[in-house]
Protein backbone atom coordinates (compact mmCIF):
# COMPACT_ATOMS: atom_id res chain seq x y z
CA UNK A 1 0.00 0.00 0.00
CA UNK A 2 1.36 3.64 -0.89
CA UNK A 3 -0.26 6.90 1.06
CA UNK A 4 -0.90 10.04 -1.33
CA UNK A 5 0.14 13.03 0.54
CA UNK A 6 -2.56 15.26 0.16
CA UNK A 7 -1.26 17.84 2.71
CA UNK A 8 -0.83 21.15 1.41
CA UNK A 9 -3.28 21.10 -1.75
CA UNK A 10 -5.71 23.48 -1.68
CA UNK A 11 -8.96 22.37 -3.99
CA UNK A 12 -11.01 25.41 -5.46
CA UNK A 13 -14.56 25.16 -4.26
CA UNK A 14 -17.67 27.02 -5.01
CA UNK A 15 -21.18 26.51 -4.15
CA UNK A 16 -23.70 26.86 -6.90
CA UNK A 17 -27.67 26.92 -5.65
CA UNK A 18 -26.45 25.62 -2.89
CA UNK A 19 -24.34 22.48 -4.28
CA UNK A 20 -20.39 22.33 -3.40
CA UNK A 21 -19.10 22.08 -6.69
CA UNK A 22 -14.73 21.71 -7.43
CA UNK A 23 -12.99 23.16 -10.51
CA UNK A 24 -10.67 20.13 -12.47
CA UNK A 25 -7.83 21.89 -13.74
CA UNK A 26 -7.83 19.30 -16.27
CA UNK A 27 -11.53 19.53 -17.82
CA UNK A 28 -11.45 23.17 -16.88
CA UNK A 29 -14.72 23.11 -15.74
CA UNK A 30 -16.99 23.10 -12.51
CA UNK A 31 -18.02 19.79 -11.49
CA UNK A 32 -20.54 18.86 -8.60
CA UNK A 33 -18.62 17.66 -5.22
CA UNK A 34 -19.40 14.19 -4.78
CA UNK A 35 -16.94 11.44 -2.29
CA UNK A 36 -15.71 10.11 -5.73
CA UNK A 37 -15.17 13.38 -7.34
CA UNK A 38 -13.93 14.97 -4.29
CA UNK A 39 -10.89 12.14 -3.58
CA UNK A 40 -10.43 12.16 -7.73
CA UNK A 41 -9.54 16.11 -7.71
CA UNK A 42 -7.10 15.28 -4.75
CA UNK A 43 -5.35 12.46 -6.91
CA UNK A 44 -5.09 15.16 -10.06
CA UNK A 45 -3.45 17.35 -7.76
CA UNK A 46 -1.29 14.77 -6.09
CA UNK A 47 -0.25 13.75 -9.63
CA UNK A 48 0.50 16.82 -11.42
CA UNK A 49 1.41 19.52 -8.90
CA UNK A 50 3.18 17.03 -6.37
CA UNK A 51 4.59 14.57 -8.79
CA UNK A 52 4.69 16.46 -11.66
CA UNK A 53 3.08 14.53 -14.45
CA UNK A 54 1.80 16.90 -17.21
CA UNK A 55 -1.21 18.18 -16.86
CA UNK A 56 -1.61 18.11 -20.70
CA UNK A 57 -0.95 14.39 -20.75
CA UNK A 58 -4.23 13.86 -18.23
CA UNK A 59 -7.57 12.78 -19.04
CA UNK A 60 -10.56 12.41 -16.96
CA UNK A 61 -13.54 10.91 -17.33
CA UNK A 62 -13.74 9.38 -20.47
CA UNK A 63 -15.81 7.10 -22.07
CA UNK A 64 -14.27 3.43 -23.20
CA UNK A 65 -16.30 -0.02 -24.44
CA UNK A 66 -15.54 -2.99 -21.95
CA UNK A 67 -16.56 -5.78 -23.37
CA UNK A 68 -19.58 -4.16 -25.27
CA UNK A 69 -20.66 -1.96 -22.82
CA UNK A 70 -19.92 1.95 -22.32
CA UNK A 71 -17.66 2.74 -19.19
CA UNK A 72 -15.65 5.80 -17.65
CA UNK A 73 -12.25 5.79 -16.69
CA UNK A 74 -11.43 7.99 -13.54
CA UNK A 75 -7.79 9.17 -14.94
CA UNK A 76 -5.22 8.28 -17.16
CA UNK A 77 -1.86 9.50 -17.50
CA UNK A 78 -0.16 9.61 -20.96
CA UNK A 79 3.39 9.09 -21.89
CA UNK A 80 5.35 11.15 -24.01
CA UNK A 81 4.31 9.24 -26.65
CA UNK A 82 0.53 9.28 -25.94
CA UNK A 83 0.04 5.81 -25.02
CA UNK A 84 -1.76 5.06 -21.69
CA UNK A 85 0.81 5.06 -19.37
CA UNK A 86 -1.22 5.23 -15.92
CA UNK A 87 -4.66 3.72 -15.38
CA UNK A 88 -6.22 5.06 -12.04
CA UNK A 89 -9.00 4.42 -10.86
CA UNK A 90 -10.80 6.03 -7.76
CA UNK A 91 -13.38 4.92 -5.53
CA UNK A 92 -15.65 6.68 -2.83
CA UNK A 93 -13.97 6.65 0.79
CA UNK A 94 -16.17 4.34 1.91
CA UNK A 95 -15.93 1.95 -0.47
CA UNK A 96 -13.30 -0.40 0.44
CA UNK A 97 -11.09 -1.61 -1.86
CA UNK A 98 -11.40 -5.38 -2.78
CA UNK A 99 -10.88 -8.06 -5.50
CA UNK A 100 -14.26 -6.74 -7.10
CA UNK A 101 -12.67 -3.11 -7.45
CA UNK A 102 -9.37 -4.56 -8.69
CA UNK A 103 -11.39 -6.78 -11.25
CA UNK A 104 -13.49 -3.28 -12.27
CA UNK A 105 -9.78 -1.77 -12.62
CA UNK A 106 -8.33 -4.93 -14.72
CA UNK A 107 -11.30 -4.62 -16.67
CA UNK A 108 -10.35 -0.92 -18.28
CA UNK A 109 -6.75 -2.22 -18.16
CA UNK A 110 -7.67 -5.16 -20.39
CA UNK A 111 -8.83 -2.31 -23.20
CA UNK A 112 -6.27 0.89 -22.14
CA UNK A 113 -3.10 -1.24 -21.52
CA UNK A 114 -1.20 0.79 -19.55
CA UNK A 115 2.15 -0.08 -17.56
CA UNK A 116 0.98 1.05 -14.23
CA UNK A 117 -1.94 1.11 -12.29
CA UNK A 118 -3.41 2.81 -9.33
CA UNK A 119 -6.78 2.02 -7.34
CA UNK A 120 -7.49 4.51 -4.45
CA UNK A 121 -10.38 5.16 -1.94
CA UNK A 122 -8.00 7.66 -0.41
CA UNK A 123 -7.20 6.26 2.45
CA UNK A 124 -5.83 2.80 0.71
CA UNK A 125 -4.02 2.96 -2.42
CA UNK A 126 -2.62 0.88 -4.43
CA UNK A 127 0.28 1.20 -7.34
CA UNK A 128 1.22 -1.75 -9.26
CA UNK A 129 3.98 -1.77 -12.27
CA UNK A 130 2.57 -4.00 -14.94
CA UNK A 131 5.49 -3.33 -17.31
CA UNK A 132 5.37 -7.63 -17.24
CA UNK A 133 2.33 -8.82 -16.87
CA UNK A 134 3.69 -12.29 -15.62
CA UNK A 135 5.24 -10.52 -13.14
CA UNK A 136 3.09 -7.86 -11.70
CA UNK A 137 5.01 -5.32 -8.98
CA UNK A 138 2.67 -3.72 -6.28
CA UNK A 139 4.77 -0.47 -5.54
CA UNK A 140 5.53 1.40 -2.30
CA UNK A 141 5.10 4.96 -4.06
CA UNK A 142 3.98 6.74 -7.14
CA UNK A 143 6.53 6.19 -9.97
CA UNK A 144 8.20 9.12 -11.28
CA UNK A 145 7.08 10.58 -14.28
CA UNK A 146 9.52 9.75 -17.35
CA UNK A 147 10.64 13.30 -18.98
Amino acid sequence: MIILDITGIELKLRHDGGRPMVFDPVRKSWFVLTPEEHLRQYVLRVLIDKMGYPASLVSVEKMIDVAGMDRRFDIIVYGRDHTPWMLVECKRPDVPITQATLHQLLAYQNVVRSRYWLLTNGPQAFCADAADVADIQWLTSLPAYPF
